[in-house]
């Protein structure tokens, strides 16, 4: 018998309208906009509505793709339909708990350290490394 396979879309995030990106470079580097049209295959037309992105054209090398998405969103929607939506759809508390939005504040907070504060965190890290050890080799030995 012929075994039945089924057939699955793409894992790739899709350039298309109503995906949310993380704009990578210019003066709005590091905030989030939607994209409200697509102008070719290299260019599309985003606007950022709660975070200050001003509705411009950028490449797609400038941006990276997010699996969040505004769902139904029409083609060259404007700003304040696009606010009304971003919010029901609450993108800025979707993102804000991404693990991604998390590693970023992460990096940031730890860019912004005083050389005392790392010395802090590095001793920190140690006494945790050695209670972790301590607790596994006592349950090693009790095993």
């Amino acid at each position: 018998m012929a075994e039945v396979t089924s057939v699955q879309g793409p894992q790739w995030r899709l350039v298309e309208t109503g995906r949310i990106v993380l704009v990578t470079k210019g003066p709005s580097a590091g905030k989030l906009a939607a994209i409200v049209e697509i102008i070719d295959h290299k260019r599309i037309l985003v606007d950022g509505p709660t975070s200050g992105v001003p509705r411009q054209a950028l490449s797609l090398a400038h941006v990276t793709l997010t699996p969040l998405v505004i769902a139904k969103l029409t083609r060259g929607a404007r700003s304040t339909a696009l606010t009304k939506k971003w919010n029901e759809s609450s993108i800025d508390e979707k993102w804000a708990k991404s693990a991604w939005a998390k590693t970023i504040k992460s990096r940031e907070i730890r860019w912004g350290l005083s050389d005392f504060q790392r010395f802090q965190v590095l001793i920190l890290k140690k006494q945790r490394r050695y209670e972790v050890k301590k607790a596994l080799a006592k349950a090693k030995k009790s095993a």
